[in-house]
């Protein structure tokens, strides 16, 4: 397999070969992950520590599960309970980390570019599980192998990314995977909630859901990242829903076979009506779930394989 990233920081400097490379490998994991014994030894040996500075139980749990199933020895490190809150930088983290030998290091952070520093400070691999505003490359990945999997395809599709485009990481990572991949992008909502500037990052911009989701493949919400907000982004949360949020009238102008995606956790009735969440016909929610154990185990799988061929190209 042709992968020769040092470490998964983003999709930026990722090409379409490494993209298609990493998941169709995670398709082999998500079928060993649906079998009776879903163990290997890929990592037997290998040291795999999470360092989250911010809290997320769905992608912590999600790499914890796949280091284990992988065969790595694998720390969770409180950072609540760490030096870091004794007021240890962030770098002096990073040179302890680094003493004790890890082989992988999954690091999510509140601020962008934090992961990329720790990465230049070990010896490692350093796999960003979210950085501020900046990235959340294994997001995006699990995203395009859940669409892959339900469409046959990444390519000529089109994709709409509604909501809070603005505070997303989730939505920056998809634009930049997505768009590689040859699928047409739009982002959908209010104005206050899309970057300045969006319309040059070779997407469509919308501030009409019906407009936006005319004839659409996918259908992607997103969060309302209010810890991220300080100001009034939107008048209120019944209002947001009004107007942004999906419901079976909103949903009715994508085609009848489009799906419904996000990444999680979700605002029942902000966001996203209830019953569609929950539509099996139509949501492929808990799939996104599924594939992202699948998804982290393939790339640390080929990160580790690069590790034990020696000294590689750094993509950062």
């Amino acid at each position: 397999m042709t992968f020769h990233a040092r470490h998964l920081l983003g999709i930026e400097h990722l090409s379409p070969l490494d993209i298609t490379t990493l998941l169709d490998l995670a398709e082999q994991y998500v079928t060993l992950n649906r079998a009776r014994n879903k163990h290997t030894d890929v990592l037997a040996g290998l040291t795999q520590i999470n360092m989250f500075f911010e809290n997320s139980t769905r992608t912590q749990a999600s790499f914890e599960l796949a280091g284990k199933r992988l065969g790595a020895d694998v720390m969770n490190m409180e950072v609540a309970a760490s030096s870091i809150k004794k007021g240890e930088t962030l770098i002096d983290t990073a040179l302890t980390l680094n003493a004790m030998h890890p082989d992988l290091l999954v690091v999510r952070h509140p601020q962008s570019g934090a992961v990329d520093l720790l990465a230049q400070k070990v010896n490692c691999a350093v796999l960003n599980a979210g950085d501020g505003r900046h990235e959340h490359p294994t997001q995006a990945l699990l995203d395009a192998l859940t669409i892959r999997r339900a469409k046959g395809r990444l390519h000529r599709l089109t994709i709409a990314i509604c909501g809070d485009i603005a505070h997303s990481r989730v939505a920056r990572s998809n634009i930049l995977l997505l768009g590689k991949m040859e699928s047409r992008l739009r982002l959908i909502g209010p104005p206050t909630l899309i970057p300045s500037g969006a319309a040059d990052w070779g997407v469509e911009v919308y501030d009409d859901m019906a407009e936006g989701l005319r004839d659409a493949d996918v259908v992607m919400m997103l969060r309302l990242q209010k810890e991220r907000m300080d100001g009034g982004f939107i008048p209120s949360g019944r209002e947001y829903y009004h107007r942004y949020g999906l419901d079976a009238a909103k949903l009715s102008h994508a085609k009848p076979d489009a799906i419904v995606m996000h990444p999680g956790p979700m605002n029942r009735g902000v966001e996203i009506d209830g019953t569609i969440a929950d539509d099996i016909n139509r949501s492929v929610i808990q799939e996104q779930v599924e594939m992202g154990v699948a998804v982290r185990m393939a790339a640390m799988d080929l990160l580790a394989r690069n590790l034990r061929a020696g000294p590689v190209e750094v993509m950062v």
